[in-house]
């Protein structure tokens, strides 16, 4: 069975004919509180948005804006947001609406430690050196 793609029980065509106002209501208080005081980074990087839908460019929009919320109009389009050493591409979906983007990108990686060097612990004076 296909999952069906939804935001509060609308489906991503009609999120793209919502408006603002009716978005805001189905929000929660932090991410309407977001969208209302927005900065002046926000601004720029919805005003970015708006160009690149105008021009229909396929690229995609890099960003270090990783608390800007998604909104429903960019549902289908493709960023690159800063993890602090590079940009990791993300793809909007219906399910990632009322979101920070920075969610989506994780800032750390797993850590994955290989065997001690020669001399890194007490026992290893013991083993022949290669």
């Amino acid at each position: 069975m296909a999952e069906r793609i939804a935001f509060r029980g609308k489906t991503q065509t009609e999120l793209a004919d919502l408006q603002m106002d009716s978005y805001l209501k189905m929000m929660t208080s932090r991410q309407r509180r977001c969208i209302k005081r927005n900065s002046m980074n926000y601004r720029n990087l919805i005003e970015k948005v708006k160009n690149y839908k105008e021009k229909g460019s396929q690229k995609p929009i890099r960003t270090h804006i990783r608390e800007a919320v998604i909104r429903p109009d960019w549902v289908g389009m493709t960023f690159e947001v800063h993890d602090g050493k590079e940009f990791k591409r993300i793809v909007i979906t219906a399910n990632m609406l009322n979101h920070a983007l920075g969610q989506y990108v994780y800032t750390t990686k797993r850590v994955q430690h290989s065997a001690p060097g020669i001399r890194a612990t007490r026992g290893s004076k013991f083993l022949a050196a290669k």
